[in-house]
């Protein structure tokens, strides 16, 4: 297990670390190895328990800023949020917002609830001056969560992003800057 443990609440959620256990594992692998969750994003579902515990070992717990997001009333696990570094702005305080959520709990506002308590996180923890996220152009529930969040469209790029079934897609890049968090939150109170 790691030697650490961060939680982060929500309204409906609470977003904990990753952590070495069968119950993290299965609760990984019951959205992930869903077919219609991973190749939005461009990976592959998972094909066992086993997997998933490979992933949660080898990706999600070394990567520090990882979380498994819960429903508080059920205590499920029902998605991943991260933030990870941003390799587009090498030397700059950046960081890169992914994440990934079960089927049935799409259209529910809870990967936007998720995604501004890690945004509120990131911008505080680390003084970031700007956060980015990227999307591929058929992920179109992800881009509704992006301009929710208040990030700004800056670009696509062709061809950016080499999936596990050998296509290449182009990636839709967005940021938000530390001034314009700083407002949106504001003018959100």
């Amino acid at each position: 297990m790691k030697d650490y443990y961060w939680e982060i609440e929500t309204e409906r959620l609470r977003l904990t670390s990753w952590q070495d256990t069968e119950e993290d594992a299965k609760g990984l692998y019951s959205w992930a190895s869903n077919p219609n969750v991973g190749p939005n994003a461009g990976w592959k579902p998972h094909a066992s328990l086993e997997e998933s515990k490979k992933i949660l070992r080898e990706m999600f717990i070394p990567g520090g800023d990882g979380y498994a997001i819960r429903e508080k009333a059920t205590g499920e696990i029902i998605g991943n949020i991260s933030l990870y570094d941003d390799t587009a702005r090498e030397g700059v305080r950046s960081m890169e917002l992914g994440y990934a959520l079960k089927e049935e709990c799409w259209g529910k506002g809870y990967m936007t609830e998720a995604a501004k308590a890690l945004m509120k996180y990131g911008f505080e923890k680390y003084d970031l001056a700007i956060m980015a996220i990227r999307t591929s152009e058929v992920n179109h529930r992800s881009q509704r969560v992006i301009e929710k969040c208040g990030f700004t469209y800056e670009g696509t790029l062709r061809k950016a992003y080499h999936i596990y079934t050998g296509e290449d897609r182009d990636s839709r890049f967005y940021s938000i800057t530390r001034e314009e968090w700083e407002k949106r939150n504001e003018d959100e109170k």
